[in-house]
């Protein structure tokens, strides 16, 4: 894993060091362990590992302020959170997920691997938002849902000045599309596109910053599910 890490980082221009490899390392060696009893991951091969969960979470690094408070909505097994904390200890970082394994797991993780200000949170992101609103420099959120829904659950966290980073593929150009009113309503702004060609995985990953602008309406987010089941067109 160290190797394959070191290959993609520089081919990718991604700061590292030995322990903060050794830590990646270690990331995945818990990742692979803990699927055995519990569905965390599909990909446990150790390249696509690498590649499709390790190199993707932290491909927007330098999108990322120093110092910045990031929120990870939608943590899942810790990507894009852990990576990018293991990678930049100088973030605060708040995972939050809807279910409470995944949650326990993540904080075997960051005990495990002895990671500061990095904390683990059970709760919807709807319900999240209500006592952690406009409070944090940066969400972050991959693999969650589509863009429209994506800014629903994660602009009303993020203060005015800061922004929302949303990782996503080659169908990118058609949520952003869709989503367009969207961002208008919850007070952002599109205004970076990040493309790389991962060569490896042969496969376009775009990652895309949303500016907090404005504050978020009060009504957003809606409870009850209804970001997903009546989502703003």
């Amino acid at each position: 894993m160290i190797d394959l890490l070191k290959t993609l980082f520089e081919k990718y221009h991604i700061d590292y060091d030995d322990e903060k490899l050794t830590k990646l390392e270690k990331f995945y060696n818990l990742v692979i362990q803990k699927n055995e009893v519990m569905n965390l991951t599909n990909i446990t091969d150790e390249k696509e590992f690498a590649t499709k969960n390790i190199l993707d979470s932290v491909l927007p690094i330098n999108m990322i302020p120093f110092g910045a408070t990031v929120v990870d909505v939608g943590a899942g097994a810790g990507f894009p959170s852990i990576p990018l904390k293991i990678l930049r200890p100088d973030l605060k970082i708040t995972m939050v997920d809807s279910l409470n394994k995944r949650i326990l797991f993540l904080k075997e993780v960051c005990n495990h691997l002895k990671l500061d200000n990095i904390y683990a949170i059970h709760s919807r992101a709807e319900d999240f938002a209500k006592t952690n609103r406009e409070s944090f420099d940066i969400c972050v959120a991959r693999a969650v849902a589509r863009l429209n829904v994506l800014c629903e659950y994660c602009l009303p966290l993020v203060r005015v000045g800061g922004k929302m980073i949303a990782y996503k593929s080659m169908k990118a150009e058609e949520e952003i599309i869709e989503a367009q009113n969207a961002i208008t309503i919850l007070g952002g702004k599109i205004f970076n596109l990040q493309n790389v060609l991962v060569k490896e995985e042969n496969s376009i990953r775009v990652n895309i910053a949303i500016s907090k602008q404005k504050n978020t309406p009060k009504e957003y987010p809606r409870g009850k599910n209804l970001a997903k089941t009546k989502p703003i067109l």
